[in-house]
């Protein structure tokens, strides 16, 4: 048990309070949706069909989307670009990470299998990335129409149609609100690790390196 929280202690305490916070959301959500409802004159609904309600999916996702965006487009543009004294940039050298794939014996097995195999390999934390962002672009979207046509149909009004609320204000508010908070946090730290330092975290450059040196 000690080796494997030495070895997945980092990923173990992040699912940890990712459940958490979702357990805090679900139950904070439900209460207030539900005093949504009584306000529109509207029965509650019980706890279990809450997670099936516009209004949790559409909280839910599109938080998940904004996250996997920011994190794709990281992954993608850090390829390519640079800031000069940032420890999320890579150097203005080559780096072992530019290096061309070797067939070693312990090399992953994409690796050794070469060809289209390889070529998506090399791409499959982006490709991975983009897909979840979709995903959850979808879902988002899904949640965010059905909650406003519950709200509709408690006001007696037609429903909206997907193609309709695709140009509506509200789902790209929704969208922007957060995809620009992501891209602000980006920027806050790539521009913070130039000058400030956390010792022993990987993200960090050393304490005594100089604000001009770029990389870990």
């Amino acid at each position: 048990m000690r080796k494997f929280w030495r070895n997945n202690g980092l990923s173990v305490v992040f699912l940890i309070l990712f459940f958490i916070c979702l357990f805090g959301q679900y139950i904070s959500g439900w209460k207030e949706y539900n005093a949504q409802r009584e306000e529109e004159g509207l029965s509650s609904i019980n706890i279990g069909q809450y997670a099936r309600s516009g209004h949790f999916l559409q909280a839910t996702f599109e938080n998940w989307e904004s996250e996997f965006l920011q994190m794709a487009l990281f992954v993608v543009l850090t390829v390519s670009l640079r800031q000069k004294g940032s420890s999320e940039s890579k150097g203005f050298e080559s780096e072992p990470v530019d290096r061309k794939p070797r067939k070693r014996k312990d090399a992953p097995w994409p690796v050794k299998k070469g060809g289209l195999v390889l070529a998506l390999y090399k791409r499959s934390l982006s490709i991975v990335l983009f897909i979840l962002f979709l995903l959850s672009f979808a879902l988002h979207l899904y949640g965010s129409l059905k909650d406003e046509n519950e709200h509709l149909q408690a006001m007696g009004k037609p429903p909206e149609t997907l193609v309709s609320y695709l140009d509506s204000n509200r789902f790209w508010f929704e969208s922007f609100q957060n995809w620009q908070s992501e891209f602000l946090s980006v920027f806050t730290l790539v521009i913070l690790s130039i000058f400030l330092r956390q010792q022993g975290s990987p993200q960090s450059k050393p304490v005594d390196a100089p604000h001009s040196e770029t990389g870990e």
